[in-house]
């Protein structure tokens, strides 16, 4: 493209030379850095932004990569500024990440906004800093590239596969019945996080990872590339060097992220068997971009994909091994037939063009789709009483002979409540029994926890048994699995009718007919909620007071509400 085609850089507002006085200041306090005169003549703009932190383990090697993303910005005539955003990690933060991913979310934003930027590279990793960047990008509207962290190398323990997070839900039951000891747990601990990087398993970060490549924001292959993988590093590189022409092209998010974009990574996230929290995050990114997305949708498309991966919780592979047979690359030409192929990618080619010569190097981890590991795939949506709004499962990490069922509630107030009874051998329950977790949504916890996949009490455990149907109105890990209905909506703490469940109650659930009901009658159910008064909050005050009272239900993405749609990039006054 000749610079008389180029778009006008969004950054020479900053950096104008005309403008003698706002110019001089931009311009001149950035020389204390010592850049060269020509930084500030008509170079494109990129912003690293980094969500590298020691306290989120799975993005502490990203303050290294930013040196390689540099290095491809340089190489390509643009100028890079790295600066760092509010950084969220799963594995640590109290009371859980999501929390935190709105307040990132707007950190990114606005830096975004504030600063004299072209083009943005996103550095991700655990969780939450995927979607969270991706939105706050969105909102501002920008050329702009996501380079995935990478997952960690695979962890064995005693011969075999441990998953990071598969592993940690097995361990009460190990510890119970197979004689799992203390040193044993530290030995575990260590084979599941030998390296750099994000879990392994196709948790919520593998499939974070695997989302931004299915809408087109990453170079392809990105998704499953090992962090610890010289690979990587070259993605970083190359990436930095597209970023400039993505500039040059003016291609910008909401040329990328289109309807057809969005149904695309629905259908492939089926295929890959990946998160349920994969929902919340793609409903949010929709309404910052303003593309039309539903809860329906997430059924509609994508429940009758067959599964073609082969990795934990739903499988027994990990993430190295999907990059060994192939990556994502090889998903989605075998799902050729059920995508739009011409929807467009960071590198300007269409999602199809880029994958149609990828190779399958290992077939007992990526299936073709002729034989698939499982027919039907992706995540159900349910509705009924005690969900107006929509509840989710995922089918392939849960008991076929519990996804038509019926029980007895046994049900726990608070996430205090069930930990207080959950193994007293007391407690009035069998394998038949629902469990029902109240107060973990959105505005209940607050932050909507990954505490959906409870522990099975320890008497049940004793039996032999390891699934049980569970339902509530919070999340669960990615790395998990289960029979567990989740993300209820309208949630309990703000009066959906789960708030109104107690123990005896019968409840139906039915997967095949995509039917959650509290089997109890009108009457009754009106007398409870006469009664019923709302939980107090948990915190009157600062970040946890507005996300209470602004976040909305998790049907839609579990953003705030003041935060959907987008500000643009233009800022019209300086500061001088």
């Amino acid at each position: 493209m000749s610079k008389k085609n180029q778009p006008k850089l969004r950054s020479q507002e900053w950096f104008n030379p005309d403008d003698e006085k706002q110019g001089f200041i931009h311009r001149s306090w950035l020389r204390n850095q010592g850049y060269p005169d020509d930084y500030f003549r008509g170079r494109p703009v990129i912003g690293i932004c980094n969500t590298w932190s020691e306290l989120t383990p799975c993005n502490g090697h990203l303050r290294e990569f930013a040196e390689f993303v540099k290095k491809g910005i340089l190489e390509a005539g643009g100028v890079p500024f790295e600066f760092p955003v509010t950084s969220t990690g799963e594995t640590i933060m109290r009371p859980t990440a999501m929390l935190f991913r709105n307040l990132a979310s707007m950190d990114t934003e606005e830096t975004i906004r504030a600063n004299p930027l072209d083009g943005i590279v996103l550095l991700t990793g655990c969780d939450k800093t995927t979607p969270s960047t991706v939105m706050g990008a969105c909102s501002v509207d920008l050329p702009t590239i996501v380079v995935p962290g990478g997952p960690m190398l695979n962890g064995k323990y005693k011969g075999e596969l441990i998953g990071s997070g598969t592993f940690v839900w097995q361990l009460k039951d190990k510890i119970q019945n197979e004689g799992f000891t203390p040193e044993d747990q530290v030995e575990a601990e260590i084979c599941s996080s030998r390296s750099a990087g994000h879990c392994m398993t196709m948790g919520t970060a593998s499939t974070m990872a695997c989302m931004v490549e299915s809408l087109g924001l990453t170079l392809p292959g990105a998704a499953a590339v090992p962090a610890v993988d010289s690979r990587k590093k070259v993605l970083a590189q190359l990436s930095g060097r597209r970023i400039v022409e993505m500039v040059k092209e003016d291609l910008k998010l909401s040329k990328i992220l289109t309807r057809k974009a969005f149904e695309n990574a629905i259908k492939l996230n089926a295929a890959v068997g990946g998160s349920t929290n994969f929902i919340v995050h793609l409903l949010a990114i929709a309404g910052r971009i303003g593309v039309e997305l539903n809860l329906k949708d997430f059924d509609n498309l994508g429940s009758k994909i067959p599964l073609l991966v082969n990795l934990m919780p739903s499988g027994k592979f990990l993430m190295e091994d999907f990059f060994d047979a192939g990556g994502l690359p090889v998903v989605i030409k075998q799902m050729k037939e059920h995508l739009h192929n011409e929807a467009i990618t960071v590198n300007g080619k269409p999602i199809g063009e880029n994958n149609q010569r990828a190779e399958c190097y290992n077939p007992e981890v990526i299936a073709s789709i002729d034989q698939p590991f499982l027919e039907e795939a992706g995540i159900a949506v349910l509705y009924g009483n005690l969900c107006e709004d929509g509840a989710v499962i995922k089918p392939s990490a849960a008991t076929p002979e519990l996804m038509s069922h019926t029980g007895k509630a046994v049900v726990f107030e608070t996430i205090e409540d069930f930990h207080e009874k959950i193994d007293d051998p007391n407690l009035d329950i069998d394998e038949n029994s629902v469990m029902v977790l109240k107060g973990v949504g959105p505005v209940g916890y607050p932050g909507m926890a990954e505490v959906g996949n409870m522990e099975l009490p320890e008497k049940i455990l004793k039996k032999g048994i390891k699934d049980m149907v569970r339902i509530s109105d919070g999340r669960m890990s990615g790395t998990a699995y289960g029979t567990v209905v989740l993300h209820i909506s309208p949630e309990s703490s703000i009066g959906g009718l789960l708030a109104l469940v107690e123990s005896g109650d019968n409840i139906i659930l039915d997967v095949p007919n995509r039917k959650l009901h509290l089997d109890v009658d009108e009457a009754e159910l009106k007398k409870r909620k006469a009664a019923w008064t709302p939980p107090n909050p948990i915190m009157e005050r600062g970040y946890v007071s507005l996300y209470t009272r602004s976040v909305q239900q998790s049907h839609l993405g579990a953003d705030f509400d003041f935060l959907v749609g987008k500000s643009g990039s233009e800022v019209t006054r300086d500061a001088h």
